[in-house]
């Protein structure tokens, strides 16, 4: 039988195919010039469909490498936070297959088979190369007499149209991800997504801290590009509210953190390293694990859920959400093994719990500025024992603020708080971390250890602007 290629895009008869017009499209069968007939394949366009898949995975990696992302704050430790880094990492790319390899050519066949193995090889890699959805046209010749060019047209079925189940990780991704920005300022990016219809965005205040003249631009999951205003910020819980003009957007659906449980499947949608509508998936790790995050000018505390779903630079300020594709969280840190400025996921990250993140944008959004809680108490940094100590007075002011809600109730300086509420202290920054959980005005139980005697106090917390 003489080489050449045989359509299997179409369910016709053996004999129809053989003279069927190659620009029909669909799959095409190479046959070698040998007298045994060429295999059959079970499902034709099956093949189709796997090669398809291929160029469009191939398509994504070819975009990878342009810009850059910094937008997770590393946690270096269980309680301290290194500033937030900015890198590409960039990998190998190796498209081929080794000789003799599972997949690749094997060895001692004759010339002419490998020819046309290899041919098919460099048909596979112009697929994954291509834009989905596009033809791919190799031009072969035959080594025997009379011979004449073929020409294999392979069609791939259109990207991204395939339904998925409303609650698999496909279906979540398709439902959130029109409504997930990237976000970039002059030298740093990072994630938001959108809250309401007429522009309002949020995302993470170290995130944008560096934007200056050039302004803050978001880009949209349908390809827009829109200058943004910065309608309000809290450093102290690292939030930021920006705003677009534009009418027709697709805000998020906000979930319950607090009914979160240890094990839940979560989604983080966002631009890690630049990469724009890059979905990863997990479990909620751990709730309510005592964060810092930022500097020294900015430090934020974060009650945070912990998830081992993959968060790199450039995914803060994007959603994590629950199985129904509901946010329950802002991705805002992520831990590292302090091995230099190269950090990148380990599968320790932590999201900001989703309502204290709405209490803030709606402040943000009314005034301009957010509140806190406060005790009225300067902490001791320096002290080393298990809980947090009342400062004594110095030059930077007196441990107890005067009139504040720790002095109304009799904390003094010294007083060591070792519980609120039930839950052990153990460092300064879990004091604060617990504190900020809660809002000004709530009333909490405050257990401290003056010179080896427990005492018990309830206060009433104030507030402060940051």
């Amino acid at each position: 039988m003489k080489a050449g290629w045989t359509s299997l895009g179409h369910d016709t008869s053996p004999d129809e195919r053989t003279g069927a017009d190659p620009w029909a499209g669909g799959s095409w069968q190479y046959t070698e010039g040998t007298s045994r007939p060429a295999p059959e394949l079970a499902d034709p366009r099956a093949v189709t469909r796997q090669l398809a898949a291929g160029a469009t995975g191939a398509g994504a990696a070819g975009a990878a490498g342009a810009g850059a992302g910094n937008g997770a704050a590393s946690v270096a430790a269980p309680h301290t936070v290194e500033a937030p880094t900015r890198f590409i990492e960039t990998a190998p790319h190796g498209n081929g297959v080794p000789a003799g390899a599972p997949g690749g050519p094997a060895h001692g066949r004759p010339p002419k088979k490998r020819r046309g193995l290899a041919t098919f090889g460099i048909l596979l890699l112009a697929l994954g190369a291509g834009a989905a959805g596009g033809l791919v046209t190799e031009a072969l010749d035959d080594d025997s007499a009379g011979g004449s060019d073929t020409v294999t047209v392979i069609g791939a079925d259109p990207a991204g149209l395939v339904e998925r189940p409303p609650e698999s990780i496909a279906g979540v991704a398709a439902s959130v991800l029109p409504s997930v920005v990237s976000v970039s300022v002059a030298d740093a990016g990072g994630s938001g997504f959108i809250i309401s219809e007429d522009g309002y965005v949020i995302t993470n205040n170290h995130v944008i801290a560096s934007a200056g003249d050039d302004g803050i631009e978001l880009a949209f999951f349908d390809g827009r590009r829109l200058a943004a205003e910065l309608v309000g910020t809290s450093p102290s819980y690292d939030i930021a509210v920006l705003r677009v003009d534009a009418a027709d957007l697709q805000p998020v659906v906000f979930g319950d953190s607090d009914s979160v449980a240890v094990g839940d499947p979560v989604v983080a949608i966002g631009s890690p390293l630049g990469l724009d509508a890059t979905v990863t998936s997990g479990i909620v790790s751990a709730l309510e694990r005592p964060v810092t995050a930022g500097g020294e000018d900015d430090q934020s505390y974060i009650n945070a859920l912990q998830t081992d779903a993959a968060i790199n630079p450039g995914n803060s300020g994007g959603p994590l959400v629950d199985s129904a594709g509901r946010v329950i969280g802002v991705n805002s840190a992520i831990a590292s093994l302090g091995l230099g400025d190269q950090t990148g996921s380990i599968g320790l990250g932590f999201a900001i719990p989703i309502e204290q993140v709405q209490r803030t944008a709606q402040q943000l959004i009314a005034d301009g500025e957010a509140v806190y809680p406060v005790m009225g108490v300067l902490l001791d940094n320096g002290f080393v024992g298990e809980g947090a100590r009342v400062a004594e007075d110095t030059d930077n002011g007196p441990g107890v603020t005067p009139g504040g809600p720790a002095a109304e109730v009799g904390i003094e300086s010294g007083d060591v708080v070792v519980e609120i509420d039930g839950q052990e202290i153990r460092t300064p920054a879990e004091l604060i971390v617990r504190l900020r959980a809660h809002e000004p005005g709530d009333e909490i139980e405050v257990v401290v250890d003056r010179e080896g005697e427990e005492l018990t106090f309830t206060l009433t917390l104030g507030s402060a602007v940051g």
